[in-house]
């Protein structure tokens, strides 16, 4: 009778896995195909890269957070630029459609790209699209990996433009999430069931986290394609890739000083994704060459809640080193 009842649950548990996976294809199949590529897949050493460029002027790299694609910049951002700069936005692997390192692929994988691999394969893609001494915009995570590409090219970067940036080490831990998510087994199994079920209440309610306490624009979900997020190829990458950052942060925190180009730092004083205080505050007193714009009450998205003031940021970086 025991024997039975295992053979039973083994049964219903191998139904259910494969439920949840024909489930999940079906969510990422819907998901790309709402949502294709905006601009071009470019190889890379193998790699697929996806970038779209608009415009034209100075070049000018735009590189999303966490939990993100090229999209993030797509809602009239990047639009606002594309009249007096050459805009290169570009995909951070695992992340949309650029793809993931070798070696970090695979449901058991653990292992995430570190912000200074990230800017790697990203100034490859650029120098292929002829990028020349550009301003390295980066929004939250995105932020350090502006800073590994400044650091890894400090005299061929006209200046770094931070918007909300992941840039110091930070006191805790990140949460059961990410621990569960960055994992072997989560990776194989929790994210699966993520992808297959979660539902669309639970996505807005992220959103409107990470927009707080202003609230995200009209239609913002369907237009980043949160589908695209929510693929299990790309959620295991942004989590192994969150959850391991902190140290690469520790490593280049001690290199900071090094950076004498332009960098612009705008943040607001509300954020409580990547809290002004432990960040932008903590790295203005490394740099040579900084400075720092507080936005009174604002949270984690400034170029959506007021892209003014980031436009404004990105100016002021372009005409410190002479490029307007």
């Amino acid at each position: 009778m025991a024997v039975k009842l295992l053979i039973f649950l083994l049964l219903a548990l191998a139904l259910l896995i494969g439920v949840t996976q024909w489930r999940a294809r079906a969510q990422e199949a819907a998901a790309e195909a709402s949502h294709p590529p905006e601009g071009q897949i470019i190889k890379v050493g193998g790699l697929a890269v996806h970038a779209k460029i608009i415009g034209s002027g100075p070049d000018l790299v735009l590189i999303h957070g966490a939990s993100g694609n090229l999209r993030d910049f797509t809602m009239g951002f990047a639009q606002r630029l594309s009249a007096r700069y050459r805009v290169i936005l570009l995909d951070r692997p695992g992340m949309g459609y650029t793809a993931r390192l070798p070696g970090k692929r695979g449901a058991w994988n653990p292992l995430g790209e570190s912000p200074q691999e990230q800017a790697a394969l990203l100034q490859r893609a650029a120098d292929q699209l002829g990028v020349e001494n550009p301003i390295v915009m980066g929004h939250s995570f995105g932020g350090a990996v502006a800073l590994a590409w400044g650091l890894a090219r400090p005299d061929q970067t006209a200046a770094l433009v931070l918007v909300s940036a992941v840039s110091k080490p930070w006191p805790g831990g990140l949460g059961w999430l990410y621990n569960v998510t960055a994992s072997r087994l989560g990776g194989a199994f929790f994210i699966p069931a993520v992808t297959a079920f979660v539902p669309e209440r639970a996505v807005e309610s992220s959103i409107e986290a990470i927009f707080a306490p202003q609230t995200a624009p009209e239609g913002y979900a369907d237009h980043i394609g949160a589908g695209l997020t929510l693929r299990r190829s790309a959620s295991r990458a942004n989590a192994q890739q969150v959850h391991q950052l902190r140290p690469h942060v520790v490593e280049m925190s001690a290199q900071y000083d090094r950076l004498t180009l332009p960098v612009e730092i705008i943040h607001g004083d509300a954020d409580t994704i990547v809290p002004m205080h432990i960040h932008a505050e903590e790295l203005i007193k490394d740099l040579p060459n900084g400075a720092l714009t507080r936005l009174p009450g604002m949270g984690h998205m400034p170029h959506h809640a007021d892209p003014a003031a980031v436009v404004d940021a990105i100016d002021r970086a372009a005409a410190r080193p002479g490029l307007r």
